[in-house]
């Protein structure tokens, strides 16, 4: 009887290694998607940090106005200056645009360049910017249509004129 149970016993320690090896690799699966899913999250993290860095240096420049409207080419320096690892990826979804409003009474006039009008007032202009990247992921599956992932930001700042 002694030597059935010594049998029985032995026979179960190779069991305790596959499951060991199974279990470790569910893990290490498990492990790699969540460092994709940070990654992802800081790249969409830095795209919308992008958008809000090209609307500030439209503000603090005063509206970042030339003759034709705003300094579009300066806002895209500033949004891939501030854009990290993802500099040659950020672009401009559609060009930044602007709308004008006047804190009290009058007219604001957006046709000019700068914006001008609110006689009485002060001219609040709004800023808006759309920035977008594409992201490749570390983990690749073959047949997989998520190839790359297009990632989106967007940002508005107010300028007092």
């Amino acid at each position: 009887m002694w030597g059935a149970r010594r049998l029985d016993l032995r026979a179960e320690h190779g069991q305790a290694m596959i499951e060991t090896a199974l279990s470790s690799l569910l893990l290490m699966l498990l492990l790699l998607g969540a460092v994709e899913l940070g990654m992802v999250a800081y790249a969409a993290i830095e795209v919308a940090n992008s958008a809000k860095a090209a609307a500030q240096y439209a503000a603090m420049n005063g509206g970042a106005w030339t003759r034709t409207g705003l300094d579009t080419t300066g806002m895209l320096n500033a949004a891939q200056a501030d854009a990290g690892n993802m500099v040659s990826n950020i672009s401009f979804t559609t060009a930044p645009g602007y709308t004008c409003s006047c804190t009290g009474g009058g007219a604001a006039n957006c046709a000019s360049s700068p914006p001008t009008g609110c006689v009485g007032s002060h001219l609040l202009v709004t800023i808006t910017v759309q920035t977008q990247a594409n992201y490749r992921p570390l983990i690749q599956i073959p047949g997989s249509r998520f190839t790359t992932i297009t990632l989106y930001g967007s940002a508005q700042e107010e300028v007092l004129q």
